[in-house]
């Protein structure tokens, strides 16, 4: 009896020894996962055990830094770019895309195929065959159509032209194929994926003729959550900076709620939002993600929102009712316990309610709530200045003193930008914001002008249309025959007075010559003093070099 008892034992663990020695698709997709993984999650739609066996003489399994990695591409080697739509609320959909970056001067064309691209020369210069991979004329040369080739299990693996690669994601302790081309997605429900961090990983696979060569692995971390993923955008006008979360008093701050959805899992749920701006306003409660609100005192506030939207969920577990006692015939039956009356139904689409959380901390300052130019003039000259007209902005603000003003010069439109000027506002303003701007244009037109004012916190716009206008012909000609006239009647009357002087001089005789030329001097200084009487000396100034207080 012993000696059958260990040839039966024997006979057990012959046939056991194949089971063992073959691989399971965990031992090559995954070195670590613990043991009764899969007995921890639920079944994903679609998807297989991990301890299925893998096909290794169809899928070989290479170890990393194995040296046949090397020449599993040509050119180099490829790589592997995973990426999914997580974080993700928990019974919605995530979606995974892996994408597949060649060797440099590789690319895939409209057919599938890999092909050198034009015009670009790789490491080993350019190649004479402009194919890397012909999967085409391999598909035309083998029995791949027929449907002949079989993969995990025995079923059947088609294989149409375009397919080329074999993607192979693996979580939560089981897989899923994916046939494509250099990209692939691939979506799955969330209602059975335990929450928290998981890990997606892909092993990727090219067509060798009749098998496949692995060429790249790759993994990624997701996250599923049963809080409602929510960020929150704030903006306010004349806010300089919005991202240090330091706003304006007395200005509205505008809060956008933005819900990370990207399957639109919520988008027949209902959604309120519930405020609390921490200032002692109270709570606000809508439905709208946008909502404007004001801070009349500088500090720091705590923001928080609560957002809770009603969504499909799983029902509860009826609870157990006590057994029924059978009453005697004589004893009149309960209220509800007819057998003729209809019995509840549970309702098998449940809702219950999900939320999420926002928090921040505000700091609430004085700033330039606005700026306006009230008054444009133009700057007399002593000369004329046709090339450079000035021009003076006043301009007034509410709010905090600036301490820099910007001015834009642009074109009509203001999309063209012609002259960018910035000056700090160094003088006393006292607590009225009062100051003159003065700017340069250049020439006659039409101008946009934005003025913007700014402080530490804020900045304040403001703009307007300059129109700077053109010398008229007529007065430049009615200006040159005055010009005229009036040299026309200085050259008669110094031509009257010199002959006046020589007629009273005419009879004179100097001794010698250089007493004549001292009366001729006395006589040109007459005429000079004279005509400085006519054109008085004009002494340089430029008023831009003038520091005249209060203009910029």
């Amino acid at each position: 009896m012993e000696c059958l008892y260990c040839c039966l034992g024997f006979l057990l663990l012959a046939a056991r020894l194949p089971l063992d020695a073959a691989k399971r698709v965990h031992d090559v997709l995954s070195n670590e996962r613990p043991s009764g993984y899969m007995q921890e999650h639920k079944q994903l739609n679609g998807w297989s055990s991990d301890e299925n066996d893998w096909n290794e003489k169809l899928y070989p399994v290479w170890k990393r830094g194995d040296s046949r990695w090397k020449n599993s591409w040509k050119g180099g080697r490829v790589q592997a770019l995973l990426t999914s739509d997580a974080p993700a609320l928990v019974g919605s959909t995530i979606t995974f895309a892996v994408n597949l970056v060649f060797s440099r001067c590789q690319q895939e064309d409209a057919s599938g195929n890999i092909v050198y691209e034009n015009n670009c020369r790789n490491d080993t210069g350019p190649s004479p065959d402009p194919y890397v991979y012909n999967w085409t004329a391999w598909t035309e040369d083998s029995d791949w159509g027929n449907g002949t080739r079989h993969g995990h299990h025995g079923k059947p693996f088609p294989h149409p032209p375009k397919w080329n690669f074999v993607y192979v994601f693996h979580t939560l302790g089981q897989y899923f194929r994916k046939l494509g081309q250099c990209s692939v997605r691939v979506s799955i429900n969330t209602a059975n994926v335990t929450l928290g961090p998981q890990i997606m990983e892909v092993t990727v696979y090219r067509r060798q003729r009749r098998a496949y060569v692995p060429i790249a692995k790759v993994k990624d971390v997701y996250v599923v959550t049963d809080q409602i993923p929510v960020f929150v955008t704030m903006s306010q006008k004349n806010n300089r900076n919005s991202s240090d979360e330091t706003f304006l008093k007395d200005l509205p701050i505008t809060f956008d709620v933005l819900i990370h959805d990207p399957s639109h899992f919520l988008n027949e749920s209902a959604i309120f939002y519930k405020w609390n701006f921490g200032d002692n306003t109270g709570l606000f409660v809508s439905n709208n993600h946008t909502l404007n609100h004001t801070y009349v005192l500088n500090g720091t506030f705590s923001l928080n929102l609560t957002v809770q939207a009603t969504v499909p969920g799983p029902c509860p577990s009826p609870s157990p009712r006590p057994p029924k006692t059978t009453p005697s015939l004589d004893s009149p039956v309960p209220a509800g316990d007819n057998a003729l009356e209809p019995r509840e139904i549970p309702d098998k689409n449940c809702y219950i309610n999900r939320y999420g959380y926002f928090k921040a901390t505000i700091t609430i300052v004085e700033g330039i709530l606005e700026v306006n130019i009230i008054q444009v003039t133009a700057v007399l000259m002593p000369v004329p200045q046709p090339d450079n007209p000035l021009v003076d902005f006043v301009v007034t603000c509410q709010g905090s003193i600036p301490t820099e003003v910007c001015t834009v010069v642009s074109d009509p439109t203001c999309q063209v930008t012609q002259n960018t000027i910035c000056n700090p506002v160094d003088m006393d303003l006292g607590d009225m914001c009062l100051l003159t701007v003065r700017r340069a244009f250049g020439g006659s037109g039409t101008y946009c002008m934005n003025l913007t004012l700014g402080d530490d916190a804020s900045l304040a716009l403001t703009s307007t249309l300059v129109s700077i206008p053109g010398r008229d012909p007529a007065s430049l000609l009615r200006m040159a025959n005055g010009t005229l006239v009036f040299v026309g009647c200085m050259a008669i009357f110094v031509t009257v007075i010199a002959l006046l002087v020589y007629k009273k001089h005419k009879e004179y005789k100097p001794i010698e010559n250089s007493t004549g030329i001292v009366v001729r001097g006395k006589g040109l200084n007459v005429f000079l003093n004279c005509a400085k009487t006519f054109f008085p000396g004009y002494q340089e100034k430029d008023p831009l070099l003038k520091n005249q207080p209060g203009i910029l």
